[in-house]
């Protein structure tokens, strides 16, 4: 509807991930850097955590846009509240093979030659796994398996594991010591900063087609931001319900006002509700569970940190891919 309204060539602010619309903000920036240094290395797992709506997604299908198609044959598979023979069946089914009635040793037994199949035309099967925190630890074994396949001097399968902050927890558990020393890099994705919102919110526009209408005033970037925590689907979703409101109110500029009223609506429609019914249930004391969010968290994040600090290989080598000044912020964010 708004699209004509204001010039539009496409909705600017879809909920669906699309690599045209990629902002390389500076966390996405590095963490495509480890993901391309993934890539360089053709082995391990890169594990890349993000919270809902941090743009995993469209990060990895911005990727899958730079693969030269004729050297990385890549799947990706993003249904993982399966079974650990199920998942088989569904990396199977990602790369093209038969998998419908098919028992797990025969899955294996296909993969492994299409594997090799792969590597002997020159290519390298890659396979990014979504949503991995719904995996359960056998699942993720399974997973693990898959890189045992391997020929006198690589392995055949290299995969990406994205999924939300709480797949550290599994990541660092007493039975996935295997499944780490096979990590070659992992990376946090963590939200943007209110100067690359508004960056975001601009790029977004200008891919679009905006030529300046509407336009936004310094306290509209700073409402849509304190409501939106710098996540890109949450910034997404505010947006796209403000050019509507503008469109039927006939709306040229958007200030504070505006995005107030449009951020109340939200809350009454989506958010009100959900806080009424979960008042409704017996938890412990919102105080209470938020000191030990912040315990866990500590020390999910004190582990990781000393599981990212053991791979030194791997980091010389991201200095490689990453600039001087990023790997300078990096040792920042782990002092």
């Amino acid at each position: 509807m708004y699209r004509s309204f204001y010039g539009f060539r496409v909705k600017p602010f879809q909920l669906k991930p699309d690599p045209n619309f990629f902002f390389g903000s500076k966390g996405h920036n590095r963490a495509m850097a480890y993901l391309e240094y993934g890539l360089s290395q053709g082995e391990g797992f890169i594990v890349i955590t993000g919270d809902v709506g941090a743009g995993k997604t469209t990060l990895v299908r911005n990727l899958f846009r730079k693969l030269e198609s004729d050297e990385i044959l890549a799947a990706q598979i993003v249904n993982t509240h399966l079974d650990s023979d199920d998942t088989l069946r569904l990396v199977a089914a990602a790369f093209g093979l038969p998998h419908e009635n098919r028992g797990k040793a025969s899955l294996l037994i296909g993969l492994e030659q299409f594997f090799r199949e792969c590597d002997q035309e020159g290519k390298r099967a890659l396979l990014v796994v979504d949503e991995a925190q719904n995996l359960s630890p056998r699942t993720v074994e399974e997973l693990r398996m898959l890189s045992n396949f391997q020929t006198e001097d690589k392995p055949l399968l290299q995969t990406f594991l994205l999924g939300q902050p709480e797949f550290r927890k599994t990541l660092l558990s007493g039975d996935m010591e295997q499944l780490r020393q096979r990590v070659t890099a992992t990376y946090h994705l963590g939200p943007m900063d209110l100067p690359e919102t508004r960056s975001y919110i601009e790029h977004r526009l200008t891919t679009a087609g905006w030529e300046g209408d509407p336009s936004f005033d310094e306290a509209a970037f700073e409402a849509i931001y304190a409501y939106a925590d710098g996540i890109p689907r949450r910034i997404n979703a505010v947006c796209d319900r403000l050019l509507l409101m503008g469109c039927l109110e006939q709306l040229h500029h958007f200030g504070e006002a505006e995005v107030s009223e449009v951020v109340s609506d939200i809350q009454q429609e989506f958010e009100a509700p959900i806080a009424a019914a979960m008042g409704s249930v017996d938890f412990i004391s919102s105080e209470r569970r938020a000191d030990e969010s912040l315990r866990e968290l500590k020390s999910m994040d004190e582990r990781l940190a000393v599981l990212e600090d053991s791979v030194v290989s791997t980091l010389e080598l991201v200095k490689q891919v990453v600039s001087l000044a990023s790997v300078e912020h990096s040792a920042k964010d782990k002092s």
